[in-house]
């Protein structure tokens, strides 16, 4: 449904020009839309620059944005161990937090995981909003998304935060349909609009050819998911004090026709791509899967995690879980070589917040060589060695 708010309509003419329907015409100086030509297209609400004009969904309620305060970050943990990502969310959920003048509250959901609830506030978090339960031991998403969006529904958050990890990506597009409001995935920049109050939040689309900056204006809570090493966490503060709440979940009417097996650990990661401070990857130049053995015995000598391109990914040279890039991992090393690796925009998405860069390739036009530190051109076959030989010196 499309309806004009008469109270905020100025006759300003703009949303005639934007209509590609002619649907729309000034009566009194107001506009009116037949809704016999309207296609609902939105072009009318983008050109009003009154907000005069809304698209709202059926059965749809008018939010009382007063009842709405305070940015959530959803507290990813396994076995106890607080997901990294989720600090990097308390040190961005604090400075809007402060931007809005409101709390920062961590939300952690799971089972005998009391002690832990007290290092979040250490690390930014004004209150903590806990809830323990058997069902929620392992993660399952149907009982997590219940849960979370339960919480939401009595709390009102104005943001929830969530890293955009297997879990979270699995879990918060639930939770957004179950609050009726919008969510943006892989987010890599969030700040508060200073006109509006809004979130803004930012993501690659378009194969990552662009930046798109997304706002839910008229859905709350505003939710988001973050892309991991994106953002900086805040230094740990012991001496930090917070409310603690417990809460209980009502599970009694979700159907969960789903059931935990088991974890089964990914074996052919030595060091944890995301959390390693040295990677080497590697790409179409490696030629073959035989290949990737120089960058696995170079990674051994610097104790450094392996990581690909999506080229070498799709050619089955090496799993899924070692791709760096838009649709693989983000990460945050303070060394990355990149071993014949041409530098699509898409990969260095994932990589080009390195501290320190390393390209090696035959192609001196190559367009890894605009984000690298330090460029070797030359031939990966003999580079490669040559490095592993004086290392091992």
């Amino acid at each position: 449904m499309i309806e004009v708010i008469v109270e905020k309509c100025v006759g300003c003419r703009l949303c005639l020009k934007a209509c590609a329907y002619d649907a729309i015409k000034m009566i009194n100086d107001t506009a009116e839309i037949d809704l016999e030509k309207c296609t609902l297209c939105g072009a009318c609400v983008s050109a009003c620059k009154f907000n005069a004009i809304m698209i709202r969904k059926y059965g749809q309620k008018k939010i009382d944005r007063d009842l709405y305060k305070d940015v959530w970050v959803f507290a990813e943990q396994k076995n106890g161990e607080i997901a990294s990502v989720v600090y990097e969310l308390l040190g961005k959920g604090r400075e809007l937090a402060d931007e809005k003048d409101s709390k920062l509250v961590a939300v952690m959901l799971g089972n005998n995981i009391a002690g832990k609830v007290e290092e979040l506030i250490h690390y930014g978090a004004d209150k903590v909003i806990y809830a323990e339960d058997e069902i929620l031991e392992n993660f399952l998403d149907i009982p997590y998304s219940a849960a979370l969006s339960q919480l939401a529904e009595k709390h009102k958050p104005e943001i929830i935060l969530a890293g955009a990890t297997v879990i979270g990506r699995s879990m918060i597009p639930r939770v957004a349909i179950q609050l009726h409001t919008g969510l943006t995935a892989d987010c890599t920049g969030l700040q508060i609009d200073g006109e509006s109050g809004l979130l803004l939040q930012t993501r690659p689309a378009f194969g990552g050819n662009i930046m798109a900056t997304i706002i839910t204006p008229n859905h709350l809570p505003q939710m988001a998911t973050v892309r991991h090493k994106v953002m900086d966490p805040l230094e740990i503060d012991s001496s930090r004090k917070g409310e603690i709440l417990k809460e209980t979940i009502d599970f009694k009417k979700i159907n969960d026709d789903t059931k935990y097996l088991e974890f089964v650990h990914d074996d052919t990661q030595k060091i944890n791509l995301t959390e390693a401070n040295f990677v080497i990857s590697g790409g179409r130049g490696l030629k073959k899967k035989e290949n990737f053995v120089i960058l696995e015995e170079l990674a051994n000598l610097l104790d450094a995690a392996v990581g690909a391109s999506r080229a070498a990914v799709d050619s089955d040279w090496i799993a899924y879980p070692h791709q760096v890039g838009q649709t693989g991992k983000t990460i945050k090393p303070t060394v990355y070589i990149a071993v014949g690796i041409s530098g699509a925009i898409q990969h260095l998405a994932g990589m080009q917040s390195a501290d320190y860069i390393i390209a090696i390739n035959k192609d001196p036009d190559a367009p890894i060589f605009k984000v690298a530190d330090l460029g070797l051109v030359g031939d990966l076959f003999e580079i490669i060695p040559q490095l592993t030989k004086k290392l091992k010196k």
